[in-house]
């Protein structure tokens, strides 16, 4: 499999913007799947690539517009923060708030409507043991977030206690979420345990397809 590697915290919403980007094609779903890191989120108008993704207690909102025919996908790690340092393009996509109105903007700025947007959210298993229930705080956040947004959340596979694969098909507005376990969830949890050291942190429904 060939890939190309990126950075976590760069964000791109040009749909031909895959340079330096993780991705490959898949030979079974027929299409070119782009990697979303934490602290990063794709727009696309292209039906020939899905957006990927691992979510431990991180949450991924993707959103499209169905008439516009483009959508895409966030990755964030905490709600918010009250650091106004956080608060540059590259550091503050990690936080909730942000990155999701980044994703909203994107879209808005193809065409999108915000009346027409579906909202499928994904993500906040409690995975981190010996901390405090970081994903129930980031479920918390997105959906009190989307519901004084009057947006409906249209589908979401939240919570529980094992890291998530998801696939989301910008276009079709398709998920497709597939559990974690053993040498995958470890890897999974790992990784997101190394992006929160750096961070100092003080002050259901829908067509979801399980996949194999």
């Amino acid at each position: 499999m060939n890939t190309t590697q990126t950075s976590p915290t760069v964000h791109a919403d040009n749909e031909t913007d895959t340079v330096g980007r993780k991705s490959h094609f898949d030979k079974g779903a027929g299409a070119t799947a782009i990697w979303i890191f934490q602290g990063d989120f794709y727009v696309s108008s292209r039906p020939d690539l899905f957006l990927t993704a691992v979510l431990g207690s991180c949450i991924a909102v993707c959103i499209r517009d169905p008439i516009a025919g483009c959508g895409g996908m966030n990755h964030f790690l905490l709600p918010d923060t009250e650091n106004q340092d956080d608060h540059y393009p590259s550091q503050a996509l990690r936080y909730g708030s942000y990155s999701i109105e980044r994703l909203i903007n994107a879209i808005l700025s193809r065409g999108g409507r915000r009346e027409r947007l579906e909202v499928k959210v994904f993500g906040g298993a409690n995975v981190m043991s010996g901390m405090s229930d970081i994903g129930s705080r980031n479920v918390d956040f997105v959906e009190h977030y989307f519901a004084n947004e009057r947006l409906p959340i249209a589908a979401a596979d939240l919570r529980g206690n094992w890291p998530r694969k998801l696939r989301y098909f910008p276009t079709l507005g398709a998920a497709q979420v597939r559990e974690l376990r053993d040498t995958e969830a470890d890897e999974a949890l790992k990784a997101e345990a190394l992006l929160r050291s750096r961070i100092s942190v003080t002050k259901q429904a829908g067509d979801i397809e399980i996949f194999k």
